[in-house]
């Protein structure tokens, strides 16, 4: 079941990269709406935007996935806290399901870096392929 929680992870995650490099001004006036940040708005979109693209194919694939995981998570955490988390207190329908479906994603993002790769991966079979350990030396006769 984690294996298809990180498919379904990574292809999102993939989609959304791909999502705010078509449409700039969507990722723009959500750093807006998150109020003034302390490092350019042009540095976050360069980190977003490939690491989803580039966290996404390898989450889905199973390549390298704790790391993966792990360039995701900082950008979980400014989505939940920073920019949905202070629209929850308006109270309308559109911030709240984001804050949902954000801090859903870091829940299950946090859990495959936890739980790692997985059978169905491409560390798997890279593993697999490798000795696990070395073989029993002969017994002198």
């Amino acid at each position: 079941m984690m294996d298809l929680v990180r498919i379904y992870l990574g292809v999102a995650l993939f989609f959304k990269g791909i999502y705010f490099m078509a449409n700039r001004e969507a990722l723009l006036q959500i750093m807006e709406r998150a109020g003034s940040w302390s490092i350019a708005p042009a540095a976050i979109a360069h980190y977003v935007v490939p690491a989803h693209l580039v966290g996404g194919v390898l989450l889905a694939i199973g390549l390298l996935t704790r790391f993966a995981a792990v360039a995701q998570i900082p950008i979980l955490i400014g989505a939940v806290f920073y920019v949905h988390l202070p629209e929850f207190t308006l109270m309308s329908v559109e911030p709240r399901q984001n804050l949902e479906l954000s801090a859903l994603v870091l829940f299950l993002t946090c859990l495959v870096c936890l739980h790692g790769s997985g059978r169905f991966s491409v560390d798997h079979l890279i593993s697999k392929g490798q000795p696990q350990d070395t073989p029993p030396l002969p017994k002198p006769a």
